[in-house]
């Protein structure tokens, strides 16, 4: 497992105090409420922040690091992703995983037949939407719910999943 996930990638630049907007990959943007410190990666680069204030203004996340008080610093950091230790998440729920975690595990049906890997996962609001990608590059998109996702072990990299009528 990654020590590190990718939690949002900075965009923009909000006023002139050294404030960023950033689109939050997060299912809850309120987690950089309880984050002090985060990893910004740019290239090869990764450089530890502290944060010093969150805020929201429509579909993005503002930050306000320590040290960042200049829109000409701000500016430095567009199209940075930001990172998080992923103990500094915490412990998820039973059966609540991480998207990097699944990317890439084994697909196969309840009857032992290989689909290929995960290749995305896509939140359409209602439940995920698994995007299984064959040897050939051919892809079959599974829905994320009871019916279809049966089995999920990260110590087996895989998924067992059940094909019903139409998929």
């Amino acid at each position: 497992m990654k020590e590190y996930l990718e939690l949002g990638q900075i965009v923009n630049t909000k006023g002139l105090k050294g404030e960023v907007k950033l689109n939050s990959f997060a299912e809850d943007d309120s987690v950089f409420e309880t984050l002090d410190t985060i990893y910004l990666k740019k290239k090869t680069q990764m450089i530890e922040k502290q944060i010093e204030k969150v805020g929201y203004s429509k579909n993005q996340v503002i930050l306000k690091f320590k040290g960042c008080d200049s829109i000409e610093e701000a500016e430095t950091l567009r199209d940075t992703y930001l990172l998080v230790k992923r103990s500094d998440l915490g412990e998820l729920p039973e059966g609540v995983y991480y998207i990097a975690d699944l990317i890439g595990l084994d697909v196969y049906t309840d009857e032992g037949e290989m689909l290929g890997k995960v290749d995305d996962i896509y939140s359409t609001g209602a439940n995920d939407i698994y995007v299984v990608k064959d040897e050939l590059g051919k892809q079959k998109l599974l829905p994320g719910i009871p019916d279809v996702i049966k089995e999920t072990s990260l110590e087996k990299d895989q998924i067992i999943v059940h094909l019903i009528e139409g998929l």
